[in-house]
């Protein structure tokens, strides 16, 4: 008997009964539970996330040894970091049958040429959301980025307006705020956008990467700079509370970032076949389609679009028209000395 025992014990803690295991780095809230869902039975396995809020800590965490990454969703600047670092494995596209339903407006971009390391897997642009009826109560129309940047404006709503807790990203609004581009690398420029944050920044109530959506949806805050998907959780949820006021969002008429994020597999990834079959998981149309509808993403597959809720298609500042997406800029990685003097003002921004 106690033989008996002791066979059933050694079977039940062998790897036979394991269950496999993929290990992701992803946004917050920035994939379909139920496609996770569906992956997990279809192949019997566990996706396992963990989350961060900015590409900073992102890069930070990764290149300062982070391993057991099996799937990363970095922007576009930051996957051309990870290949410049050695960083990525080589995808294999034979394990890839969906790679058809990309729309290839999004392929062969110059972070990553031919895609060799990385697919597209999401869109989104960085604006504002906003409080209508406060920001109607108080006289303000939210059409610029002059409702995080001017005083003039700030002083109606002081203490309500978070922004991105980002350098690249608020350098890149004020650099747009400012006329220039958010690739703009001329010192000159880089301070004078510097100023704009510095004057605006008394008026804020925090630099907040990843709770704006909680705060817009109690109407603790009423402006925020953030990414297009979280305004559209922010709105659905307001919607959902039944709120006494709506969250909208828009697109500054001075132009803002298009962030490409994209699928990559990490050189030292411990499965590598369980990565590529979830990539080619999500690249299926209905997959990809529930990327969107869950979180409010815009998406680069084509085959996704016959299953996207039309009223999400027609909003412009998740689907953006040809004459909308011409005031639009992706990030792009910059050299070290850039980075230098960038850190170098965004810590003198901290300091004030």
């Amino acid at each position: 008997m106690k033989k008996i025992l002791f066979l059933l014990l050694l079977l039940l803690a062998s790897p036979v009964w394991a269950v496999e295991e993929l290990h992701m780095f992803n946004w917050n809230d920035y994939i379909s539970t139920d496609v996770v869902a569906d992956f997990e039975q279809t192949y019997n396995c566990k996706v396992v996330q963990d989350y961060y809020s900015g590409t900073e800590e992102m890069m930070a965490k990764l290149l300062a040894g982070a391993s057991g990454y099996d799937l990363v969703i970095p922007t576009q600047n930051a996957v051309q970091a990870l290949i410049q670092q050695g960083f990525l494995e080589k995808l294999d596209k034979g394990a890839l049958a969906n790679l058809k339903n990309l729309d290839p407006a999004f392929l062969n971009r110059s972070y990553d040429p031919g895609n060799i390391y990385s697919l597209p897997y999401a869109y989104t642009t960085t604006l504002i959301g906003f409080n209508e009826q406060r920001l109607k109560e108080q006289g303000i129309e939210p059409t610029s980025w002059a409702v995080i940047f001017d005083p003039a404006v700030l002083a109606k709503i002081k203490g309500k307006v978070t922004v991105m807790d980002d350098a690249d990203e608020l350098f890149g609004a004020a650099l747009k705020y400012l006329g220039y581009s958010v690739n703009d690398v001329d010192e000159k420029h880089l301070r004078e956008a510097q100023a704009v944050i510095i004057k605006a920044k008394p008026y804020w109530a925090a630099f907040n990467s990843s709770s704006y959506i909680k705060e817009l949806t109690v109407g603790n805050i009423w402006v925020a700079h953030g990414y297009s998907s979280d305004m559209v959780q922010a709105r659905n949820d307001a919607l959902a509370a039944k709120r006494n006021f709506m969250v909208n969002f828009i697109l500054p008429k001075e132009g803002a970032i298009l962030a490409l994020d994209n699928m990559v597999i990490p050189q030292a990834a411990r499965n590598k076949k369980l990565a590529h079959l979830f990539i080619d998981f999500l690249l299926d149309g209905k997959n990809a389609a529930g990327l969107s509808n869950d979180v409010g993403a815009g998406n680069p597959n084509k085959a996704a679009l016959p299953f996207i809720n039309a009223d999400l298609k027609e909003l412009t500042a998740i689907f953006p028209d040809q004459q909308t997406l011409a005031t639009l800029e992706t990030l792009e990685a910059t050299n070290a000395k850039v980075r230098r003097l960038k850190n170098t003002l965004w810590t003198e921004i901290k300091l004030q």
